[in-house]
């Protein structure tokens, strides 16, 4: 009876590896979708970094020729000094160009600002584009990986289901339909060992009488407490 038990642990063995690809096979999916999302989002952060510098560049450069035209005006506004008839016309003009002064001051002291901010923007760039290629790279890898898990995932069920159908024939008509039966109440796990009285699956404690019974294997025993199927496994060497 011993040699049919434990062909039912290697056929558990095997019905638990097929369960969990399985379950893995669900769950790639949303993991590969997950990493592509992050990686999408990686992407968007360098796009957003290169953007802010350029928007830098682009207002630097419009003030520099909002500049360009202010002392435009200045030179005009200066050749016009010439031209005045009237006290009040050459006052009129000084304020003009008074005005003119500021605002140029104003535009400059904004480019220095902006200068300033690009030469920040540019190292902070320069670190995030670091940062964000390891990520990404990261990522890439860890995309290509799950991409071939998931393309042999199913050569690796057809190779577990046929080593589960070749243990099946040897399997005994009636046992094998026990053991689905509990294998199915029990979460996947029909047959457990036992040791020191211990049933391997419940924990709890089995007769000493039935403990007796199952090391001389002649019968199968059933968990007197979760119905599960019992062998007995001499760890004895482990513990020393």
């Amino acid at each position: 009876m011993r040699e049919k038990i434990l062909l039912l642990v290697e056929l558990q063995d095997i019905d638990s590896e097929i369960k969990r690809i399985e379950k893995k096979k669900e769950e790639l999916p949303a993991v590969l979708e997950q990493l592509n999302g992050e990686l999408r989002d990686i992407e968007t952060h360098i796009s957003e970094e290169r953007q802010k510098v350029e928007d830098l560049n682009a207002r630097h450069k419009s003030r520099e020729n909002d500049l360009r035209r202010a002392n435009e005006s200045l030179v005009k506004a200066k050749g016009r000094l010439f031209d005045v008839k009237t006290n009040k016309e050459y006052q009129a003009l000084l304020k003009e160009m008074d005005t003119i002064n500021e605002r140029n001051d104003e535009i400059e002291f904004e480019i220095i600002t902006i200068l300033e901010a690009i030469d920040v923007a540019v190292v902070e760039l320069g670190q995030r584009e670091k940062e964000y290629g390891t990520l990404k790279a990261d990522h890439e890898r860890n995309i290509k990986k799950v991409e071939q898990e998931l393309n042999s995932i199913d050569d690796v069920l057809l190779e577990m289901r046929g080593k589960s159908d070749e243990v099946k024939k040897k399997v005994d008509a009636e046992l094998l339909k026990r053991y689905n039966i509990i294998r199915q109440k029990m979460n996947g796990m029909a047959v457990v060992p036992v040791w020191k009285e211990i049933c391997g699956g419940c924990h709890v404690n089995i007769p000493p009488q039935v403990y007796n019974e199952l090391q001389r294997s002649e019968e199968m025993i059933l968990c007197p407490n979760c119905s599960r199927i019992m062998y007995w496994e001499n760890k004895a060497n482990e513990e020393d």
